[in-house]
């Protein structure tokens, strides 16, 4: 698993329809840690990551805290920080010794115990999905003590330290669902170690390149106290457009209204909560349950009650309450949407975007807030994606379906594409991107040409056509030396649940 994995693309490229070239590109797959916070969008969120685990190369899955979430040092030391929920809406409850940690918690190992309990079906279905033991070797706990303390080296810290010191070169996508501390004790302790050795410029150079930071939010302060301060060249992960809302209140912000079914009780049910042991740990309204018992805002495992009636009962009530088995919330499933192995390839620019959304220019207000995150609570409409929600919900359930699933006819797997990555061409040069594109369980195929506007050529190019796996482009005469067309492929089968899959061609004007 620490090894450069590579997925092999055959291709047939030419930039003309009679010129044909066989060659071989390939797309590696992104390093990955994942932090979290036991908060129940992040249990939901991890269920979803273990599921597309063969796409990534993970190395490392951490218990982290936040200002939603820490354990305390178990001595009776209190914290207080001003403004924080305990400190809300006219309460104060004063210096605190934990807050919403539950005693004994291991969220993280109990949905790859469960992983591990279905690991045999879903290899039936793909066979990259790693070994149980290995993704059991990898479990930290991290800075989990206080909020925003980095002045001690933790398990968690030490890990994400030794990946952006290893030799591999590739990006590593660290995952901050909950709060950066233990992300910022790595630094600090890389910091502390070369800092005024000859090796320091070296070492800070490669380590902020390295790094890329996928934060959902700034769940405490030492992103911007410390990170930003002596690390300003690490990448954080910026999406503002074309953002998929899977974040509490999802159903009330999806684009298209009829979409609203993917988040209903009957869907969730048919697709997710019925599928297993990994189903049965996905949270969803009124199942009973609290991620730590006596959990005053996490209210969720109830149903049937208004507003007035959980706040008479001692509940701080911060979102409405839905009907019993609507999905809750995966708020920190946008930080790796784009890192999955679709075809779009989204994790290599920020600006190409997918299924998480792409960063565009920051607006003004954006700029002065320090936005560091997707909109992960709310759907953010784009005038270039297309709305990706039914494929990535569709996908979603056809992976629960492989984990309770040992009989690969009896599951429907995504199309198969081979096409170019990389084509050059001329300004005013016909190109024709030949593509072969099949489906394993012969189902029929819907295909479909898109340009994404992300490139740095910005007109629009026409496609002729656009529903073969062999379209035409004309590169068009005001485009320039350097500029870049991007034309993706969508390839929709008609198997139950429907499944899609992309290709992105990338063309660069000579």
């Amino acid at each position: 698993m620490n090894n450069i994995s590579k997925i092999l693309i055959l291709a047939c490229a030419t930039a003309f329809a009679a010129a044909c070239t066989d060659n071989v590109q390939t797309v590696e797959k992104p390093r990955v840690i994942v932090t979290c916070d036991p908060e129940l969008d992040d249990n939901n969120s991890l269920i979803r990551y273990l599921l597309y685990a063969g796409d990534f190369d993970t190395e490392g899955l951490i218990y982290a805290s936040s200002q939603f979430h820490w354990k305390g040092d178990g001595k009776g030391t209190s914290q207080y920080i001003p403004g924080r929920e305990y400190s809300r809406q006219g309460r104060d409850l004063g210096p605190q010794t934990s807050w919403r940690w539950a005693e004994g918690e291991k969220f993280i190992d109990n949905v790859v115990d469960a992983y591990a309990q279905v690991y045999g079906n879903l290899k039936v279905h793909d066979s990259n999905y790693p070994d149980p033991e290995y993704l059991k070797s990898i479990i930290r706990f991290g800075n989990v003590e206080f909020e925003g303390d980095i002045s001690q080296d933790s398990p968690g810290s030490d890990l994400i330290k030794k990946v952006l010191l290893d030799e591999d070169p590739r990006p590593v996508f660290i995952q901050v669902w909950g709060g950066p501390s233990t992300v910022s004790r790595a630094l600090k302790s890389i910091q502390e170690e070369y800092q005024g050795t000859p090796e320091w410029e070296s070492i800070h150079a490669k380590v902020s390149a390295k790094a890329k930071l996928c934060l959902s939010g700034q769940q405490d302060q030492t992103y911007k106290e410390y990170i930003q301060v002596f690390w300003p060249e690490v990448e954080s992960i910026m999406l503002n457009a074309g953002v998929t809302s899977l974040g509490y209140g999802a159903k009330r912000a999806v684009v298209n209204k009829a979409d609203t079914v993917y988040f209903g009780a009957e869907w969730t049910d048919r697709n997710i909560k019925s599928k297993g042991i990994l189903g049965g740990l996905y949270r969803v309204w009124g199942d009973g349950k609290q991620m730590s018992e006596g959990d005053f805002t996490d209210y969720f495992g109830l149903s049937g009650y208004s507003v007035e009636e959980l706040v008479n009962m001692g509940y701080w009530v911060w979102t409405p309450p839905l009907p019993y088995g609507n999905f809750i919330s995966e708020g920190d499933t946008p930080c790796y949407l784009n890192l999955i192995g679709n075809g779009l390839r989204a994790y290599q620019g920020q600006e190409f975007g997918g299924w998480g959304g792409r960063r565009k220019n920051l607006s003004e207000d954006e700029k002065k807030a320090g936005f560091t995150a997707p909109y992960a609570m709310r759907a953010v409409k784009d005038e270039v994606l297309p709305v990706f929600l039914p494929a990535i919900q569709n996908d979603f359930a056809a992976r629960m379906a492989w984990s309770v699933t040992a009989d690969y006819s009896a599951a429907n797997h995504h199309p198969v594409i081979a096409a170019p990555l990389e084509l050059n061409a001329s300004a005013g040069e016909k190109v024709t991107i030949k593509a072969k594109v099949s489906d394993p369980d012969s189902n029929s195929l819907t295909l479909n040409w898109l340009q994404f506007n992300v490139g740095t050529y910005n007109g629009e190019v026409e496609i002729t056509d656009a529903d073969s796996a062999s379209p035409s482009v004309i590169i068009p005469s005001d485009a320039r030396s350097g500029e870049t067309i991007h034309l993706v492929l969508t390839a929709t089968d008609n198997g139950q649940p429907s499944l899609t899959k992309y290709h992105r061609t990338i063309i660069t004007v000579k």
